[in-house]
């Protein structure tokens, strides 16, 4: 076997001309990444705040012009009152205006003295390998600022109250204590996603929430202080479908839910659901996708009987399942 080796500039090179590589200029890109990056921390950066709950904290952002700022539940959880810093080093009193536990999301609320609530991107048009930008309070340092890019789509992690979340967006931007609840932002400075957590001791394996998601579960806890949802006891991901199918069953969307798993003993595995089925409808509703999926379950029946459409080995079913709260 022979090894080739790379030869220097100023080696002989014996039976032909010298020659050398003309050195590569990779300014330009960088200068592109880092305007990017930039770009992105102007947009957002004056609009994350600093929560300081007792001897713990986290990080937050401005949601609308009259005060309402998205957290982590995690965050504030046991709270009803905190205090909030901004990016100048001014500390608000705020007051909780609600959290849910099972998506790990919180609504705080307090006196912007002119900010400027941050622009929401579509968590949905996410694609792997895109860069995003973290922004928070790690351990108290104010605004700092970590970049990397969108590792996965569709992970699935259990909250503290034990509840299975899903459709989370895995990064690699470096996360650590007290960047909870902070924003995940992309190139353009839109706000995609709230950093959540981060597996301990891995490194670069970090999830936040997506913004479509925390959007809704936000406007639900300014309007009631609470979700009221109905629980199924399942864990999926929203999984594209064959057209084929897609034309030969009728249905009005070109994606699902796969079931991953189903809890023992809960209405999903009572009803008859199992892993590898494919979730299309619910209480009358398409299903394309989690957030679909969650909605209704938000809106739709507690303790009554509900049909499940579903999709198993290409043939579609309908399940009776009672979901409970």
């Amino acid at each position: 076997m022979t090894l080739a080796f790379p030869v220097a500039r100023n080696d002989k090179v014996p039976g032909g001309p010298q020659t050398a590589s003309p050195p590569v200029d990779d300014r330009p890109l960088l200068d592109a990444y880092s305007d990017a990056v930039t770009r992105a921390v102007e947009a957002v950066a004056s609009s994350v705040v600093n929560l300081e709950v007792g001897r713990g904290g986290g990080s937050g952002f401005l949601l609308t012009p009259d005060g309402f700022a998205l957290t982590n539940s995690h965050v504030v959880q046991g709270s009803r009152s905190v205090r909030v810093r901004l990016s100048d080093g001014h500390s608000l009193p705020a007051s909780v205006i609600g959290d849910d536990p099972d998506t790990d999301l919180a609504v705080v609320r307090f006196d912007p003295p002119g900010l400027l609530p941050v622009r929401l991107g579509d968590s949905r048009a996410l694609r792997v390998g895109q860069l995003v930008v973290a922004i928070g309070n790690p351990y108290g340092f104010q605004c700092s600022v970590t970049t990397g890019v969108v590792s996965a789509l569709g992970r699935s992690l259990r909250a503290q109250s034990g509840r299975l979340m899903d459709n989370l967006i895995q990064t690699d931007a470096a996360l650590n204590p007290g960047n909870s609840g902070g924003p995940l932002v992309s190139s353009r400075g839109e706000v995609i996603g709230v950093n959540t957590a981060v597996i301990l001791p891995a490194q670069g394996i970090c999830f936040a929430i997506p913004i479509h998601t925390a959007q809704f579960v936000a406007g639900r806890l300014i309007k009631d202080g609470k979700i009221r949802r109905g629980h199924l006891g399942l864990g999926g991901q929203t999984v594209p479908l064959p057209r084929s199918v897609v034309r030969a069953q009728a249905l009005e969307a070109e994606t699902g839910v796969l079931v991953i798993s189903v809890e023992p003993r809960s209405p999903a595995a009572a009803a008859g659901v199992a892993a590898g089925d494919v979730i299309v409808g619910f209480a009358g509703h398409s299903v394309a996708g989690v957030d679909d999926l969650q909605r209704v379950l938000a809106d739709g029946p507690v303790g009554t009987s509900a049909r499940l459409t579903l999709l198993r080995k290409a043939e579609k079913r309908t399940l009776e399942v009672v979901p409970r709260e």
